[in-house]
């Protein structure tokens, strides 16, 4: 891939924003290779995580200036199908049925909040900062907004999206952004550790506990929610992985999944 790197360690893949020389800005080529690529490894049986990076001294500084200025003369129609791509890849993200780790440094600014916020779990360094910059330039954050809104809740989102001031990795940790603040040399080993205790889990667990927090987050404790409750989990208990999980736990050994270390 072009602008993208992609490593393998173990079970774990990571993905880096290799576009240094503009801070990780994204454009339609970058939109389209990162859903390509968490498409791709989502399907993948022996990728059990997935770490997000970035290359050179930020995280990701949104949209680039040159597709910004060809967006300036795109049509309506133009600009529905520019968006529309843009949309797919943090739904790509979002719904990934492999666990997916942002492992974050830098400034991350207005479209990079939304790489941010369609990952499960954000770590990010202590100097990092965050900026929902839409309002400053007279637009408005509506994309992201769906994976933002549920990652910082809607009452920061006030605050944050309406001012577009900058906030610190201490700020977006409180608010509930994200979820680990890290020292600058603890940063890889923190994300390390939370990619093991992933990789260390049942596999078709972590994939349908994933699906389960995205079906039942903010729904009414409805009948047809309970239901569905009521059937993942038998499912899961009669399940191969899940008889393995018990009957391993019972005698006191390790479950079949575990990689070999």
């Amino acid at each position: 891939m072009k602008n993208l790197l992609l490593e393998f360690h173990g079970a774990v893949a990571t993905v880096t924003l290799n576009r240094p020389e503009v801070r990780n800005a994204f454009n339609e080529e970058v939109i389209a290779e990162l859903t390509a690529a968490f498409a791709g490894l989502g399907e993948r049986e022996e990728v059990r995580c997935i770490v997000l990076a970035a290359a050179g001294t930020a995280f990701c500084a949104g949209a680039d200036l040159n597709w910004m200025k060809r967006m300036a003369d795109y049509t309506r129609e133009e600009n529905l199908a520019d968006a529309a791509g843009l949309a797919e890849m943090l739904r790509t993200i979002h719904e990934c049925p492999k666990p997916t780790i942002a492992r974050i440094h830098g400034d991350v600014y207005a479209g990079g909040t939304g790489l941010v916020a369609a990952c499960d779990i954000a770590v990010a360094v202590e100097s990092a900062s965050f900026c929902l910059s839409e309002t400053r330039l007279g637009l408005t954050p509506a994309t992201i907004s769906p994976y933002v809104i549920r990652a910082m809740g809607a009452r920061a989102a006030h605050r944050w999206f309406l001012t577009a001031e900058r906030f610190s990795a201490a700020e977006a940790h409180r608010i509930g952004f994200i979820h680990e603040v890290a020292a600058g040399d603890a940063l890889d080993a923190k994300v390390a550790e939370i990619a093991a205790a992933l990789v260390n889990a049942g596999p078709a667990a972590v994939r349908i506990t994933k699906k389960l927090v995205r079906e039942v987050a903010d729904q009414p404790l409805a009948p047809g929610v309970v239901k569905m409750t009521v059937e993942t989990i038998a499912d899961i208990r009669a399940s191969a992985e899940g008889r393995e999980g018990v009957q391993s736990f019972l005698a006191k050994r390790k479950p079949n999944w575990l990689l070999p270390e």
